[in-house]
């Protein structure tokens, strides 16, 4: 399974990808918010640290303007992923990106309907929003699991990205389902690697080291 890291914070990202662990990077006007700098350079400066999709959305709701915004962002970087919410407008300017070859990310999906509407637009990328389910007492991995048995029914070259992943459950399902990506906050990256035998087994050996001689 891919893991992209959810964040626009380039401290993040270099921190992420110095563990070779990271296929990719997905960011949004919230979280490009949050940091300091014209949006286009920091775009520009993650695609330098990654060379996997980098996800940067339009803001615009009508298809023509997306579509305008989108190649704009598409000059940043060859490894720009554009953002496009699952909208009519969405979709329709997921169909014309796709054709002049613009890779696209279908943002937003909280159903299998609108995942499998995405497929067949041509997205390159789908994005179920798990956690933002679970918050309305929803199991979003329900949705996960239905979105991944349709694409796997008619063979759509859509990859999923879990997102909206609030701990490390989300991904261990997420990857029993056999979903393609995972895009994780830093915080819960950092949990994955933690587990309280291994911080015990690592004591353990270095009390025990102390006692041979050298």
């Amino acid at each position: 399974m891919k893991i992209f890291i959810d964040t626009a914070n380039l401290e993040q990202i270099r921190t992420a990808q110095s563990w070779g662990i990271l296929d990719g990077v997905t960011t949004n006007p919230t979280l490009l918010s949050r940091e300091k700098g014209n949006f286009r350079d920091i775009l520009k400066e993650i695609c330098r640290i990654v060379d996997g999709p980098v996800s940067a959305e339009v803001v615009s709701l009508n298809a023509d303007r997306m579509v305008e915004e989108a190649r704009e962002l598409a000059k940043i970087a060859d490894n720009i992923v554009i953002k496009i919410p699952m909208t009519l407008e969405g979709l329709k300017a997921i169909k014309i990106l796709t054709a002049e070859g613009i890779k696209t990310n279908t943002t937003l999906v909280f159903s299998p309907l609108q995942a499998l509407l995405a497929a067949k637009a041509g997205t390159t990328f789908v994005s179920p929003f798990v956690g933002r389910l679970d918050d309305i007492h929803h199991f979003g991995m329900d949705l996960v699991e239905q979105i991944v048995r349709i694409y796997d029914n008619y063979g759509f070259e859509t990859e999923i990205i879990v997102a909206s992943i609030r701990t490390p459950l989300h991904i261990v399902e997420a990857a029993n389902i056999g979903a393609h990506i995972c895009t994780v906050p830093f915080a819960v990256l950092e949990k994955m690697v933690k587990h309280p035998l291994t911080d015990i087994g690592i004591q353990k050996f270095l009390e025990d080291w102390k006692k041979v001689e050298k």
